[in-house]
């Protein structure tokens, strides 16, 4: 696993995220950002898309290179970006960290900063 500015990005993960940007015609090129649900309030979920999106390098691991955008770096620090795939499909999955609340479906967290709002 790969450490960048405060986000994880484990081996499963870059493959996976790699494979996604040459598909798109943006080798080793990602972009990372966190939507809160508008369905229920503090719940942050990740959304991927190839290129960079005026983002800033936050992880760079086996040739792939992960942009987020500047106003949630502070968000992102201490989260493991993982990936898992079986036969029957596959996703990103985010560990949060301590102090902070994952979401059953693995893609969300509950920020500490939304706690204290």
């Amino acid at each position: 696993m790969q450490r960048g500015r405060g986000l994880s990005i484990t081996p499963a993960a870059a493959a996976e995220l790699s494979r996604q940007a040459a598909f798109a015609g943006t080798p080793g090129v990602m972009y990372l950002d966190l939507l809160e649900d508008p369905l229920d309030e503090g719940w942050l979920h990740i959304r991927l898309r190839p290129g960079k999106f005026g983002g800033v390098p936050i992880s760079r691991t086996d040739g792939m290179t992960l942009y987020a955008p500047v106003n949630q770096l502070h968000i992102l620090s201490g989260l493991i970006l993982n990936y898992s795939g079986d036969l029957s499909g596959g996703g990103f999955l985010i560990a949060a960290p301590e102090g902070s609340e994952s979401c059953v479906c693995g893609a969300g967290f509950r920020s500490k900063e939304f706690f204290t709002k």
